[in-house]
């Protein structure tokens, strides 16, 4: 592992998290390619840990819509604090919304996460999960076409959803999946606009990976050499740079266009993996 090999590694997971094409999918893959070995301790971290670059480019770029503390007094709809302090009420209902997706992911992943690590981390699972979930893309936006959305803003999901929402994401624990491709998937199937799904899907995103980067963290250790420590705050980085351009880009796309074309860019990624790895070894 170098720095190199850091930036690129930076690149992929800042296109990939938010495009519904798996980043754990494509880092595996990267690694694989690039002759990282994924079960180093300090890889196995760093895969996780590099998605916080990813992260705080959402936090930057949703700012206020996350932040729920405000001066504003002039608004009907916030809480008011015993200390005195001013809550906005919408924001706090949508974090209370991401607590209840989060449910499904932390009970089925916390326990299970060294399994799927050992047993699905591998060029033959990703590539089918790229398969089965493209074509899934493809027949339900096909399916969709001629449907009106139900739930066009966050305000309108309710806690019953945004829990279905978080079962779809446990779906992500399989690489290949793509955490951003199955709570989009499963929300656009529940009733949800596109643009909704997605935002949700960023929002549900800032506590998964921080907690998931804070246990990927303690089990490393902490003991990181210098060379580490710029490794990993090169990728980190470079993610989040990448990140607020494909985060922006994707945004706008969805407003005019479907998911169509990510579904066939999976089906031929996972036939491309495939040949490759079969032939290759």
């Amino acid at each position: 592992m170098n720095i190199f090999k850091s930036i690129l590694l930076g690149i992929i997971e800042g296109i990939t998290e938010w495009l519904p094409i798996s980043s754990t999918g494509h880092l595996i893959l990267a690694d694989q390619l690039l002759n990282i070995d994924q079960h180093d301790p300090f890889m196995e971290m760093f895969n996780v840990v590099i998605q916080l670059g990813a992260i705080l480019a959402v936090v930057v770029l949703f700012w206020k819509k996350l932040w729920p503390f405000t001066a504003d007094k002039s608004r009907g709809y916030h809480y008011i604090t015993k200390g005195g302090g001013i809550i906005k009420k919408d924001i706090m209902d949508m974090w209370f919304k991401v607590i209840v997706a989060m449910l499904p992911a932390a009970i089925i992943g916390i326990p299970l996460d060294d399994y799927f690590e050992e047993h699905f981390h591998n060029y033959r699972v990703v590539a089918a999960a790229l398969i089965v979930y493209g074509i899934l893309f493809i027949v339900i936006e096909y399916r969709n076409r001629s449907r009106t959305p139900k739930i066009n803003s966050i305000d309108q999901l309710t806690y019953k959803t945004a829990l279905f929402i978080g079962l779809f994401q446990a779906l992500s624990l399989v690489p290949g999946t793509s955490r951003s491709g199955s709570t989009i998937l499963g929300a656009i199937l529940l009733g949800v606009s596109r643009v909704t799904a997605a935002e949700f899907s960023f929002y549900l995103a800032v506590p998964v990976m921080f907690g998931a980067s804070f246990i990927k963290l303690i089990k490393f250790g902490f003991h990181f050499t210098g060379a580490q420590i710029a490794i990993l705050l090169v990728g980190m980085i470079t993610a989040f740079i990448v990140s607020v351009l494909v985060i922006r880009f994707l945004m706008s796309y969805i407003k005019k266009r479907d998911f169509t074309v990510f579904g066939y860019y999976r089906i031929v990624l996972g036939i491309i993996v495939l040949l490759y790895f079969t032939f290759a070894s």
